[in-house]
């Protein structure tokens, strides 16, 4: 017959059957017990009840650990967005917003001039001015060969539309800087959050399954105890109607 020992929590005899020495515990289990109870020898019993108490306390370390991890990735996503306050804006609404009637005037002239319509115009403008004072329909031409007051005209709307359209490439060149600038921003933050949620993902990964994984594997050892219990009360049970069949 095996001999009965005490159960290390409560001092209550206990059989074999009905717990497990120290030394056939997972050895993270075993920690928490040490720490209970430093000065335990390997060979000492615990009971099934007392130890159904530590493997939940072990489950619920495994718990608490990834709720604070997770409370730490959320507190430094919410950090993170709130470190970038920078808001987006529509840079077109922007620059309309304060155009003044110069820059509008300049940005219409720019677009005008640089138009199909403006070229035939102008194609037709000339070759209507060189007929009218070449054939003399009016008598007499008030521009004659080489046309001096044309290239006068053409010289003062070169003057003119060449600062409009300098004007309308400048006010090109600051909606580029303000869109250039907008998007850095949102890549920024972007790649910030992005980063974090991978962070998070990885945790869940590696961190939350293997606790998971931690979990399961006690459930399936505590399903093991419970089905050897049974098993050996079976026995018992088994043994005991036999020799009642032999009285």
């Amino acid at each position: 017959m095996t001999s009965q020992k005490k159960c290390i929590v409560d001092d209550q005899i206990f059989s074999p059957e009905d717990g497990m020495e120290i030394c056939e515990l997972n050895p993270i289990i075993q920690n928490l017990i040490l720490k209970d109870y430093p000065k335990l020898s390997e060979h000492d019993l615990i009971c099934s009840v007392h130890l159904v108490d530590y493997r939940l306390k072990y489950a619920n370390a495994i718990i608490s650990k990834g709720v604070k991890r997770n409370r730490k990735s959320n507190e430094r996503l919410t950090e993170i967005m709130k470190s970038d306050a920078y808001k987006v804006i529509d840079i077109s609404q922007k620059l309309e917003s304060k155009q003044t009637f110069g820059q509008k005037l300049a940005d219409n002239v720019a677009k005008f001039g640089g138009s199909w319509p403006f070229i035939i115009i102008f194609v037709f403008f000339m070759i209507f001015w060189i007929i009218i004072n070449t054939t003399q329909l009016f008598g007499k031409g008030f521009d004659p060969y080489p046309f001096i007051l044309l290239n006068l005209f053409l010289s003062m709307l070169a003057a003119m539309q060449a600062p409009l359209i300098m004007m309308s490439q400048n006010r090109s060149a600051e909606y580029d800087r303000l869109q250039a600038n907008n998007d850095y921003h949102i890549n920024q933050k972007s790649e910030n959050e992005i980063r974090e949620v991978h962070s998070k993902l990885d945790h869940l990964l590696q961190e939350d399954n293997t606790s998971f994984l931690e979990i399961q594997k006690m459930q399936l050892e505590m399903l093991g105890d419970i089905q050897k219990h049974i098993t050996e009360q079976s026995k018992i049970i088994t043994e005991l109607s036999q020799e009642s069949h032999k009285v």
